[in-house]
């Protein structure tokens, strides 16, 4: 079967906009794609049985980078749907410590103290994933013809999943709020460049972001 992509799109807390999750149906189960924040653990919940993912049905969770809003329920998620977790090394301490400036730039010293306090990455939100994902990776064992991108910039360890029918899902590199764009938030312009010219090298169709809609490469600015 050609895999359905379901998108699960999350409320962020404080009414700041939405992120996407993106569950993939492929002949032996379901592939999800980031797992939004943790306060819209019900919401997630209640998609991916709408979409038919039962636990037991959930055979990988692959994260694009280690945000909060995008690994808040990585680990509810591997103890209760059973499914391992993937991520690229670079960006473990993020999920593993409770800390998004983990392996980054410092940074603006007032915004990671506001993080912090309002952006908390409790103890029972914190894992260690199973699989560690490196540049060229295959996920047909999980029964997705797709490979794995390493795609620095945004962060150290950010990844896309560029599957053979050429739908890329590249976390938030790229946005689509309100026009296709570079991510707004970037932590070395000069690797996220780089990044997206490596995606001009490839054969991409639709590119699905972590933030806003999905939309065709072609239309990405040069």
């Amino acid at each position: 079967m050609t895999p359905k992509i379901t998108i699960i799109c999350l409320s962020l807390p404080y009414k700041l906009g939405s992120v996407n999750c993106y569950l993939i149906q492929t002949d032996t189960g379901y592939i999800l794609i980031d797992t939004g924040g943790s306060n819209k653990r019900t919401d997630l919940e209640q998609e991916l049985k709408r979409a038919g993912c039962e636990p037991g049905t959930l055979r990988l969770i692959v994260l694009t980078h280690g945000d909060f809003d995008h690994t808040g329920n990585a680990a509810y998620l591997r103890t209760t749907f059973g499914a391992k977790i993937a991520m690229h090394a670079r960006d473990f301490g993020m999920i593993e410590h409770g800390n998004m400036f983990f392996n980054r730039k410092k940074g603006n010293i007032l915004l990671r103290i506001m993080i912090r306090i309002f952006f908390r990455f409790g103890a029972s939100n914190r894992c260690t994933p199973d699989i560690l994902v490196v540049d060229g990776d295959n996920l047909s064992t999980y029964g997705l013809e797709a490979t794995v991108l390493s795609l620095p910039g945004h962060s150290k360890g950010s990844i896309g999943i560029l599957t053979a029918d050429g739908d890329l899902f590249c976390g938030d590199l790229l946005e689509n709020i309100s026009t296709p764009s570079l991510g707004s938030l970037i932590d070395d312009g000069t690797e996220a460049r780089a990044s997206v010219e490596k995606l001009r090298q490839r054969t991409i169709t639709m590119v699905y972001p972590g933030h806003g809609t999905p939309f065709p490469m072609s239309s990405l600015p040069p």
